[in-house]
């Protein structure tokens, strides 16, 4: 047997999509400190390749190019090729993603970038055509051989420029937050609503839980009608879309087209997490049922297709799987044909075609159909002469039939590492779904969860780690697994009135004091001062398919001041709110989490401290109604906590609703305290 030509270093990876690649005739490694050392030595350029699992370009280059040995040879010999899983490594991602945006003005996955031995980007894009991609290299290749002065002074230019990005302006002067200033804010952001599809208008079409979830409460608590009727729209026209898996439960990861009909059909953990709690904190407001199926769906498939025994969550699911003839294709799984759907459901099958568009209007391509909605159920039980009743236990049963007939079907890959800042996510889906439907399963979820979390992820010194892949526990954690598990234990705290986890949420906090925080800006970079330094240390600031690190960091602070009168963390968030201030105008859609958090400042909000053998009862009615301009605290005996300290009186049920710090006379009646928190 002739001896392999390539040294592909990924096989010894634990990384669903760095194995992925681990047989490519490429020398492909990992990016640590020895791959860089060897560019160095060797004086090679580096070829960076970034991607997740999940991602169906990435797999389609991967196949075009990476699987091509003439390709792979011009690689191996002019490059230090490095893989990348953006997933485990967000830091990576984030410092060249900003470079490639920087060089071509669009950024996206697979990314693939050219560097110096040095690390500092020359060249770089998305997703290249095969030939595109050979020329690229033989260009760059020879580049660097007849004139690296030309490539290393290009490279000081971009550095410098990266460098810029990072440089954040302080305000000279302190502006007062301002309910002018939102109104502005609020009006600029909907000259781009989609008003007929809901969400925003144009094509592809991500979900953005962070900016529905703003919309949502500041159309309730600025009593703004046309704010509260397209956030209600948008989320009615995403779960109605093919986006919303109706047969399997849970979201793909964003829309190909303006109705929300064709999904990319990818499954994120994160996507899902948040939806979760967006849904429940909608059917809060709502009590529109169809908004508690979508929970429970979305959480059927987050337990069959994304837990592990231990509690811990799985990340995504593949786009591609294979099609009935054994060709990986994107959405094979996910697809329907008429034929097969008339001999599967019989006689119910022209209820079924109303109703999920098996005609022009729910067509994908050659012949597949993506199921979607465009009526409510009342409708279309009126045309079939049925009552709510009766076509929900049809649905029940058309789930059913084709679930098991899907479950036939080749599944999609798993991604299978763990990822804390994500588990986070799902852990708060839980416990928001939790407060809104009461059901005691979902709290046991989320516990079991920070069993998973406590015991691989969080160290004696309350320091994490990122990633947990086949009983190991790896990577340094970054400063979302630290937010997002600080805002989990603060919501359990409120759901529970345990004060472990709001203990745990400030200890977490204190450590982003310690590793993460720039005094200067009093904002923080996403990477630990104890991490290997990467060409710039960056802040993530800019709100997208989740919130932006920092201004979860933000709003913790502020909630956490609320329940423990800690004043400094109050002015801090007060501060990282003003020093970002004037990039909201700009580009308010990117900027969600931090005007949710500025409404906190410019409208009332709520510390509610229940104190009675029966806190939990009252806190279960209390927090089944949509409260988003609250914090809860509670005991059912004296407590130490600040803003219940020496308010626990024997036998006496007391609701004390106080802002900034003040309290009214305490309640002891809940429908008062609701009716007095209701006055936005």
């Amino acid at each position: 047997m002739a001896t392999p030509k390539f040294t592909n270093s990924l096989i010894n990876e634990t990384s669903p999509y760095l194995l992925q690649h681990a047989h490519n005739p490429v020398n492909w490694e990992a990016w640590n400190s020895s791959t860089l050392k060897k560019a160095r030595e060797e004086d090679k350029l580096l070829l960076i390749s970034v991607g997740y699992s999940a991602c169906h370009w990435c797999h389609v280059m991967e196949h075009e190019s990476f699987e091509d040995e003439s390709i792979a040879e011009i690689m191996n010999e002019h490059f230090i090729n490095i893989k990348v899983d953006r997933e485990e490594r967000p830091d990576i991602d984030q410092v060249y993603m900003n470079a490639v945006q920087v060089m071509t003005g669009a950024g996206g996955w697979p990314m693939n970038i050219v560097a110096l031995p040095d690390g500092r980007p020359v060249w770089g894009g998305t997703y290249f055509r095969k030939e595109q991609w050979k020329d690229a290299l033989k260009q760059l290749s020879g580049l660097y051989q007849t004139k690296p002065d030309e490539m290393k002074a290009y490279a000081s230019r971009l550095d410098e420029g990266l460098q810029q990005l990072q440089l954040i302006k302080t305000p000279e002067e302190e502006t007062p937050f301002s309910k002018d200033f939102l109104n502005e804010i609020l009006e600029k952001w909907q000259k781009g609503f989609d008003i007929k599809n809901g969400g925003s208008r144009g094509a592809p079409k991500f979900m953005l839980p962070v900016n529905q979830e703003f919309l949502l409460r500041s159309g309730m608590q600025l009593e703004n009608k046309e704010l509260l009727e397209h956030s209600l729209h948008s989320l009615n026209k995403i779960s109605y879309g093919g986006v919303f898996d109706h047969i399997g439960g849970g979201f793909s990861r964003y829309s190909v087209d303006e109705r929300w009909h064709v999904p990319h059909f990818e499954k994120m953990l994160y996507d899902n997490a948040q939806l979760v709690s967006l849904y429940s904190k909608a059917y809060s407001f709502t009590k529109y049922n169809w908004y508690k199926e979508v929970v429970f769906k979305i959480l059927d498939f987050i337990e069959e297709e994304l837990t592990d025994k231990s509690g811990a969550f799985y990340s995504a699911l593949d786009a591609d799987s294979a099609d009935e003839i054994g060709n990986k294709t994107e959405g094979a799984y996910y697809v329907w044909k008429k034929d097969n759907l008339q001999e599967l459901l019989k006689e119910d099958y022209s209820i079924f075609e109303a109703y999920y568009n098996i005609n022009s209007h729910g067509k994908w391509e050659e012949n597949n159909y993506v199921l979607i909605r465009s009526k409510n159920d009342k409708t279309i039980a009126e045309e079939f002469d049925l009552s709510l009743s009766e076509l929900q236990s049809k649905k029940e049963n058309w789930t059913k039939i084709l679930k098991k007939e899907r479950d036939k079907r080749t599944k999609p890959g798993l991604d299978d590492k763990s990822l804390t800042s994500w588990n986070a996510l799902m852990l708060n889906g839980y416990v928001d779904a939790y407060k809104a439907f009461g059901n005691q399963e979902f709290l046991r979820k989320a516990l079991k969860n920070t069993e998973f979390l406590q015991e691989y992820q969080l160290k004696k010194d309350y320091r994490l780690w990122h990633n947990y892949k086949n009983g190991k526990s790896s990577i340094n954690a970054y400063l979302e697994d630290y937010v997002f598990c600080t805002e989990a234990f603060i919501n359990l705290y409120e759901a529970t009135f345990d004060e472990k986890w709001l203990e745990i949420a400030e200890k977490l906090t204190e450590v982003c004091f310690e590793d993460f925080q720039d005094e200067k800006t009093g904002l923080f970079y996403f990477t630990s001062s104890k991490d290997e330094a990467l060409i710039t240390r960056n802040y993530e600031l800019n709100d997208n398919v989740m919130p932006a690190s920092n201004s979860v960091m933000a709003k913790n602070l502020f909630k956490i001041s609320k329940i423990s009168g800690n004043r400094d963390y109050y002015d801090l968030a007060e501060k990282m709110l003003k020093t970002i201030q004037f990039q909201i105008e700009t580009q308010p859609q990117s900027y969600a989490n931090w005007l949710d958090l500025m409404l906190n400042f410019t409208e009332n909000f709520y510390e509610v401290a229940i104190t009675s053998k029966n806190a939990l009862g009252i806190r279960k009615e209390l927090q089944g109604e949509y409260f988003p301009h609250t914090v809860f605290a509670g005991s059912v005996n004296e407590s130490e906590v600040a803003i219940l300290k020496s308010r626990f009186k024997e036998n006496k049920d007391l609701i004390y609703i106080c802002s900034d710090g003040k309290c009214d006379l305490p309640l002891n009646s809940v429908e008062e305290s609701i009716k007095k928190i209701k006055q936005f």
